[in-house]
């Protein structure tokens, strides 16, 4: 048995043929509520690794806050990220969730049968926090086991 890659993008860098991910990856939509653009951009999608809707709003609402303060998008972004323990809190989904155990287990048993994997959402990392890079440690460290 082999091991496959796993990588992650952003649905505009698809979009703009500017994704770092190898040829033959499934394209994996890790997002809650996905628009008809974003299914049209990915092979599928496990709304069950998108982040849980109440984490999404104590995020969007703090980042409303501090950009109501003077912080740039960005900024607040990922201030509010900090603010709110999303990271703990996505963690914390991704553990007691049975839906997001059955949907990793599903992806870590496709990887160590050698498929490529490309997880998408649609935050550009290098400006802003995005669950898909905890989701991907979470799958990286399942494979370790």
């Amino acid at each position: 048995m082999g091991r496959g890659q796993l990588a992650d993008t952003y649905v505009a860098a698809l979009q703009h043929d500017l994704a770092d991910v190898p040829a033959a990856a499934t394209l994996v939509g890790v997002v809650r509520t996905p628009t008809s653009w974003f299914h049209a951009a990915v092979d599928e999608n496990y709304p069950e690794l998108g982040p849980p809707r109440d984490l999404l709003e104590s995020v969007r609402d703090a980042e409303e806050e501090l950009k109501m303060r003077g912080l740039c998008a960005e900024g607040a972004h990922n201030a509010a990220w900090e603010q709110v323990g999303f990271g703990e809190g996505y963690r914390e989904h991704l553990e007691r969730s049975s839906d997001a155990q059955a949907a990793l287990s599903a992806l870590a048993q496709r990887l160590e049968n050698d498929e490529a994997i490309a997880l998408v959402c649609y935050e550009n990392t290098e400006k802003k926090r995005c669950h898909r890079t905890i989701l991907r440690e979470v799958l990286e460290q399942r494979l370790r086991g």
